[in-house]
């Protein structure tokens, strides 16, 4: 089950790997996952990464736990697999592409496509048990993503930060501003877009300006 992750993250994150924290989350989530139903699949955990590889990083949009429904989850934050119902967040993320594009609704809420376009589509952490949102927070999962978000800010320059909600905002602390673009703006769950936190931010738009300055291809979203 653990660790497959894809070479060009295991060379930037062997320090991690090789740390304390780190051997104690593994065995956590070995048993986690033999004694309980947890999602994603296990062969998924890291598919962030594995789809995503760390030479193509030009986004990162930082979500907080995986959807812990039957099927929903599959390693790409805020992402549901083929045919299943999108969950409200999801919704309103589509909403504001529709309304900042002009996009449709698409017929997926699967956005591994935009993970092949270089989006690292992180949640804090990887894993949850079954129905139990947040079970597996605070096991070592959020050391990790911090590390990989620091790593991404020192190693690289330009990238995209897209910070929706409190929660990512203070993950996003890691990122050196003067060579990296970060949006920030409310969560898109009802609770918050509903209080006028969300619409109308504009990040799909404002990212692809932000490329094209810079003399990168604009996403697909």
């Amino acid at each position: 089950m653990l660790v497959k992750i894809h070479d060009s993250w295991k060379k930037v994150l062997q320090n991690e790997f090789e740390k304390e924290y780190f051997d104690t989350l593994i065995r956590f989530v070995k048993e986690e996952y033999q004694s309980h139903t947890c999602y994603p699949p296990g062969n998924q955990i890291f598919a962030a990464f594995d789809i995503c590889h760390f030479e193509d990083v030009k986004i990162v949009i930082i979500g907080q736990d995986p959807y812990h429904g039957k099927g929903q989850a599959n390693g790409l934050c805020f992402s549901v697999n083929d045919g299943i119902p999108f969950p409200p967040s999801l919704i309103n993320i589509f909403k504001e592409i529709q309304s900042d594009l002009g996009q449709p609704i698409p017929a997926t809420g699967n956005l591994e496509h935009w993970a092949k376009q270089g989006i690292l589509l992180l949640n804090a952490t990887l894993t949850v048990r079954e129905s139990q949102a947040g079970s597996h927070q605070n096991k070592g999962w959020e050391t990790f993503t911090d590390a990989v978000i620091k790593k991404i800010s020192d190693e690289k320059k330009e990238v995209v930060f897209l910070l929706w909600g409190g929660f990512a905002k203070k993950k996003g602390l890691k990122i050196d501003r003067t060579k990296h673009f970060v949006l920030e703006t409310g969560h898109p769950s009802p609770l918050s877009a509903n209080r006028g936190l969300w619409f109308g931010n504009k990040h799909f738009s404002k990212t692809n300006e932000y490329l094209k300055s810079i003399g990168k291809p604009e996403i697909k979203w």
